[in-house]
This record gives C-alpha cells, sequence and structure tokens, in this order.
C-alpha cells in the first residue's frame, strides 16, 4: 500500500452509519476498507493519523459552468477549498464547444450574459486551442487539473456551430448534423447532453440563447442518441415545452437518466417546491430535481443586471454594450415602459434588495428598498437606478432571488428524491459565490440545524450525485474505487465570509469563499490539501468519461 489513512470515522458514500475504520490505498485507489489495527503497512507506506476527523468520499459538484475558468486556473477554485474533487460543468446547454473562429465573440457574450462571467477575463483567458466538443475534451485531458472534470455537450454551441448562429428553428439536415455531433461528443467522453429553455437566459446582445430556438422535438432528437448509444446523462434547464411530463417521457422512451433545474423554494409560496416533487415522482423514469442549500442571493450592478433578464424591456439593456447602459435608465421614455413590468414581477423580492456596496450612498446600505423608496416619495425601480446613476462607483445591490423558504429547504434536503447541485462554481463570479455549498451543508444544515444526519449529508455529496451522474467508481470509499478522499471536523466544518478579490484574467473580480474544518483532500490517491492547507501545484485530476447508462 502507498497510503494508510488510520484512526478515521468512516463515512462510506452509501448512507450507512459512521464507523471506525481504516483505509488503504495503492495506486491511486482505495486497496481495503478495514477495522482499525487490521492492516500492515510496509515501510515504504506513508501514514496519515485523522485523529478522529470523518474520512469521506469526495465531493462531487454536479452543477458548475467551470467551461471556461479551467483553461486558466487549473485548481478550480474555490471548490477545491471545499472538499470537492470532482467537477461536472457545461450544464444548462452552456459551454465554449464546439465553436468555429467566428463565433467566439458571441459564444463569450452568451456567457456574459446568461452566467455573468467577464468579458475581459473570457477575452483573455480562454486558449481557443480547439474548435470541436472533442477537441476540447483532449484539451482538457492534457491539462494540468487539481480536480476531476466531465463535461456535457451544450445545446447552445451546437446549435451555433451547426446553423451558424440563426434565430430559427433547424433543418432536417441540421439536426442530422448535430445529432452526429452529439455521438462524436459522446464518444470522446461527454457526460451527456445539456439543453435550457429557461426564458430568462438571454444571450449575446439580449438575444434569446441559441437552444431557446430550437423545437421541442429537436431536443427528443438528440437525446435520442444518448439511448442509442445506452450512455450519458440529460441536463434541462426547464421553460416552455419542457417540464416534468417531458422529463419523464425522455427518461422512459430513451432509457436516459434526466435532471432538471431549478427546484426552489420560495417564501411566497410555501410547499410549492415539494408538491413539484411528488407530481415529478408519480411519472416513471429516472429524474432528479436538482435543488440548492443555499439562499440564491446575488450582489448585482446596474451594468451588469442579468437577473432581470426575465423582463422583456430589461432585454433592450442587456442588447446594449455596458458603457451605454446607463443612456438608457436617464431615458424617461424607457422608464415609464420598464417601470410596470420590473415592479410587478419582482413585487415579492422589493423587500429583500438593499445597497451591499456604493461609493456614495452610505445612508442606504442594508435597507430594504422598498422602504427607502416609501421613504423617499419614489418606486424601488427608480430608486435603484438613480443610485446607480448617482455614484461615481459601481453601487452594488444585494438581491434575494429564490430559495429563501428556510423550512421548506430543509424539508428538501430530507426528501431522498431530490438531488443536491445549483453551485454554479465558476458563473456569476463577481456576484455570488455558492460553490461553497458542500461545506455549507455540513455547517448549517446538519450541525446547526439537525436537518438531516452527516451520513445524509455525506451521501447527498457523493453517493447519490455518483450514482445520478454515472460517474464510474467514484463516490463510495469502496475497494476498488478511485482514491477520491476528505477528511473533515464535523465541529467545525464550514464557510467564511463572502470577500472580493481580482484574480482573474485581465483584472476582473470574483467573489470567494474560503473553507473551515477541511482538513485534508486526496485525488486519485494523491494529496491535494494537508492539516488544512493547500499543497501548491498538485495536479492529479482526471478527465471523467461517461459510462453505459443502464
Amino acid at each position: 500500500m502507498d497510503l494508510l489513512l488510520r484512526q478515521a470515522s468512516l463515512i462510506d458514500g452509501t448512507g450507512a452509519p459512521a464507523r471506525p475504520a481504516e483505509v488503504a490505498v495503492s495506486d491511486g485507489r482505495v486497496v481495503a476498507v478495514a477495522a482499525p489495527g487490521e492492516l500492515t503497512p510496509t515501510a515504504e507506506t506513508e501514514i496519515v493519523d485523522l485523529g478522529g476527523l470523518t474520512l469521506a468520499p469526495g465531493f462531487i459538484d454536479v452543477h458548475t459552468h467551470y467551461d471556461a475558468q479551467i483553461l486558466w486556473d487549473g485548481d478550480l477554485t474555490p471548490s477545491s477549498w471545499h472538499g470537492v474533487t470532482s467537477v461536472i460543468m457545461g450544464n444548462c446547454g452552456f459551454g465554449v464547444a464546439p465553436t468555429r473562429p467566428e463565433h467566439r465573440d458571441t459564444i463569450m457574450r452568451i456567457l456574459e450574459n446568461v452566467e455573468g462571467m467577464s468579458l475581459d477575463a473570457l477575452d483573455s483567458g480562454i486558449d481557443w486551442c480547439f474548435e470541436t466538443f472533442p477537441e476540447y475534451l483532449a484539451a482538457l485531458d492534457a491539462r494540468p487539473k487539481r480536480l476531476n472534470v466531465g463535461a456535457f455537450l451544450g445545446h447552445s454551441p451546437l446549435r451555433a456551430f451547426v446553423t451558424g448562429g440563426e434565430e430559427r428553428a433547424a433543418t432536417p439536415e441540421e439536426i442530422g448534423r448535430m445529432r452526429e455531433i452529439v455521438r462524436e461528443a459522446l464518444d470522446a467522453g461527454a457526460l451527456g447532453f445539456s439543453t435550457s429553455r429557461q426564458p430568462a437566459h438571454q444571450g449575446a446582445y439580449g438575444r434569446p440563447v441559441p437552444s431557446r430556438f430550437a423545437e421541442v422535438s429537436e431536443v427528443y432528437e438528440l437525446v435520442s442518441v444518448l439511448g442509442e448509444l445506452g450512455r450519458g446523462v440529460v441536463q434541462v434547464s426547464i421553460g416552455p415545452g419542457l417540464f416534468v411530463d417531458q422529463f419523464s417521457e425522455l427518461a422512459t422512451r430513451y432509457n436516459v437518466p434526466v435532471t432538471w433545474t431549478a427546484l426552489v423554494a420560495r417564501a411566497d409560496k410555501p410547499g410549492a417546491a415539494l408538491r413539484t416533487v411528488e407530481r415529478g415522482a408519480a411519472l416513471p423514469g429516472e429524474v432528479y430535481p436538482q435543488i440548492a442549500c443555499r439562499p440564491i442571493v446575488m450582489q448585482i450592478t446596474m451594468d451588469d443586471p442579468v437577473p432581470l433578464a426575465e423582463i422583456d424591456e430589461w432585454k433592450e439593456v442587456l442588447a446594449r454594450p455596458r458603457a451605454e447602459r446607463a443612456d438608457l435608465y436617464r431615458d424617461q421614455t424607457w422608464r415609464e415602459r420598464a417601470r410596470p413590468a420590473t415592479l410587478a414581477a419582482w413585487s415579492h423580492r422589493w423587500p429583500k434588495i438593499d445597497v451591499e456596496e456604493t461609493g456614495a450612498h452610505h445612508d442606504a446600505v442594508g435597507i430594504p428598498l422598498d422602504r427607502l423608496a416609501a421613504e423617499r416619495g419614489t418606486t424601488p425601480f427608480d430608486l435603484m437606478l438613480d443610485l446607480a446613476l448617482g455614484d461615481t462607483e459601481l453601487t452594488r445591490f444585494r438581491v434575494v432571488l429564490d430559495n429563501d423558504g428556510d423550512a421548506e429547504v430543509g424539508d428538501l434536503l430530507a426528501d431522498r428524491r431530490t438531488l443536491l447541485g445549483l453551485s454554479d462554481a465558476g458563473a456569476h463570479a463577481s456576484q455570488l459565490c455558492d460553490a461553497c455549498y458542500s461545506t455549507h451543508l455540513l455547517g448549517h444544515w446538519v450541525r446547526e440545524r439537525g436537518a438531516l444526519s452527516l451520513e445524509d449529508a455525506v451521501w447527498r455529496l457523493t453517493g447519490q450525485p455518483a450514482q445520478a451522474f454515472r460517474v464510474a467508481e467514484r463516490g463510495l470509499v469502496q475497494e476498488g474505487f478511485h482514491a477520491d478522499l476528505v477528511a473533515f471536523d464535523p465541529a467545525t466544518v464550514g464557510t467564511t465570509p463572502v470577500e472580493r478579490v481580482r484574480d482573474q484574467p485581465g483584472g476582473a473580480d470574483r467573489l470567494v469563499v474560503r473553507s473551515t474544518g477541511i482538513e485534508y483532500v486526496w485525488v486519485n490517491g494523491v494529496a491535494t490539501r494537508t492539516a488544512g492547507k493547500d499543497l501548491p501545484d498538485a495536479a492529479p485530476g482526471r478527465l471523467l468519461r461517461a459510462r453505459t447508462a443502464s
């Protein structure tokens, strides 16, 4: 054995109770799991005394958008700080491949408007050493990386590649070509296919993202390739024509697992999320609604108002370059058109919006925008714009978008028919940081709230996503499995306060959250974190490839 981990409280990822154990690792795999004292090391074995820490499989984050960031940050921070050992990218139909040179600007602008990524960071950081999806996977495979990475083929870059970005239904010939590319991607190692019908997904220049121009029948045609090959997962961001009935139909017709986003618990609609779980569970097929364990809270500025894209008048804003958006905010004619729709659409949100950061309006910080507007004799819509226009720096508003039904979130976490995801790691970098969802789950929901047991929480982070996403030989501490492992202290595991840093290409900023209590991490048997500190230049990560879906 190369490595022997002793004095651990083992939670193996199956949901079974914790037990005292020691674990042996050789050539990157677990070779023995035994009771304390039963394993005999050799003179060459590295022995690590975990001192009673909880030892678990490495966490698997199934919903990230690291497709671009991995090309400049092989450490995949901040996920790697939180016990995550595997990430899955390309969700919601987005990604950077396949992309022809003439479409690169459009693809980057889609990621800017929909996923809140800095265009400067994308432009400076992406090494366009690929055009096709197999070429992209080959680049990922060759790149040094701290974590294991898998990727979906996204519908939007696929459609742009085949149709040239034209906003229309695809021809039968184009659908045939897309089917060929899906097959090529799966043969190269894609974990599956992702798409979006979400009305709020407004891409380059404020236009709907390419996948939204597809007829639902096109989605079925592309998913059928997964069924023919017998491998791959389908991930859908919900919208017109694709909801629980269609997910059941896709799963049963093509014998593929389907996962969808997002199932959120809203304080103003108590019980609605659980009713959706019941509705979906009554239908056949392997379908996983994805939930989040944190309120979805963004820090937004008026030069990047992505969450407002669901409102038609704000699509005009996103269609303009950032430098020209303030001109529209000063236009009273536009305000007259945008005011009623914005006030109505965000009626449940105004009490949960306040100024977070500002250079000029310190007296407004922390006061709910609806209350402040009433005091000043205006509307929260106008006040938000006027505060932004009256600041020579960026005024940032804290917006509670969704998943604020706290009690119902706890119920969803306890319901084993849901799947924990929605970290969005790599996206909305300057607006939120939910890459810390794993340590938040263990600290807040397990230790502080007691909403679920430590064993169930670990299963949610390991064994369940490994099964749902067909991540082969990972997600359990079991003989023969890859040695992706994390040792943490249940009494201290958690998150630090959010902080803003400028470490992205082009000097772009982002929000990060660090972890507490994550003491050791191994990826494929190689230590990446020891005694609570990341080891520099660790790059044992591998490319994850799809396996048979049945």
